[in-house]
């Protein structure tokens, strides 16, 4: 591709492996179901939901040059993401996710992001090598970026020059990963993008509702910081304040990707030119759609 990209997507981009079924699953359940396996990570997830408002999205991350690597490059070109940044290793297997979902929810999920890790800042060569950006001109757009690198290079970027231009929109991947996001909050750089629980791990404590955790993550040093809560009100704060809005009530097929769709939504709706209210409902509508199943998976 030639054309300059509308935005950049950091992180994990990898094959989801995703077994559900209909019925309530506790531990050590054995039920019937189906297993799929669909192009996933964060980053991709972002970027797919970012693509389906026709902005230009380039991708960066580690992709391995196994048939499965190959396969999902072509998958990604297939819907329009650009790939011409991405940093193929011989020497590495392509990254994998795997989750079991139920009718009461995520069962249990394990990401194999191993080689995105061992990559390190190999990924980010083309904002300092000319192609995107340089020490001395750093790339000046918007870069959704998550929490699947290590917590050595989240600091990096959150302290470096590369990125000191930047339109951040940062989530963590999960909340295993949420406290790799302090650089952020401490350096004040970007936004956050993280669930209630998330934001607990990163401010050491327990929230009742997304608007006080939005605030306090605000407090703490955050520029920004949008804090969802499942089915009840989510928020958007910062140093002006918090606007909340409530979920469209809708029965739940799929939780996996959720948190990606909202985002991509969000960061769309914004760069559109939207308000924050409107695009705080925009987005929150967009995930809803994807939880119910509506848009395919």
């Amino acid at each position: 591709m030639t054309r300059t990209p509308d935005i950049l997507c950091i992180g994990s981009v990898l094959w989801d492996v995703i077994g559900r079924s209909p019925s309530a699953m506790a531990f050590g359940a054995d039920v019937p179901g189906r297993i799929t396996r669909i192009p996933g990570g964060v980053a991709l997830n972002i970027a797919m939901g970012l693509a389906r408002f026709d902005l230009r999205v380039a991708l960066l991350s580690a992709l391995g040059t196994d048939p499965e690597g190959e396969e999902l490059a072509a998958e990604c070109r297939r819907m329009g993401l650009d790939t011409d940044f991405l940093y193929r290793s011989e020497d590495l297997p392509t990254d994998r996710y795997m989750a079991v979902e139920g009718a009461n929810g995520l069962i249990a999920a394990i990401a194999d992001a191993h080689s995105l890790e061992a990559s390190g800042d190999k990924i980010l060569r083309p904002l300092t090598d000319g192609r995107l950006g340089t020490a001395q001109t750093p790339y000046p757009g918007a870069v959704a970026l998550d929490g699947n690198l290590t917590a050595t290079l989240l600091q990096t970027i959150a302290e470096g020059a590369a990125f000191a231009a930047a339109d951040l929109r940062i989530a963590p991947a999960s909340p295993g990963k949420a406290e790799r996001l302090l650089p952020f909050v401490a350096s004040g750089r970007g936004t956050l993008y993280v669930n209630l629980e998330e934001a607990g791990l990163l401010c050491h404590t327990r929230f009742d509702s997304a608007p006080d955790a939005a605030r306090a993550l605000v407090a703490r040093g955050a520029l920004r910081a949008l804090v969802t809560n499942g089915g009840k009100p989510c928020a958007d704060a910062d140093a002006s304040g918090a606007v909340s809005a409530c979920p469209p009530e809708v029965l739940v097929t799929r939780v996996t990707g959720a948190g990606d769709t909202f985002m991509a939504a969000h960061i769309a709706a914004e760069l559109g030119g939207a308000a924050r209210e409107a695009a705080l409902e925009a987005a929150l509508r967009a995930a809803a759609i994807h939880v119910s199943g509506e848009h395919p998976a």
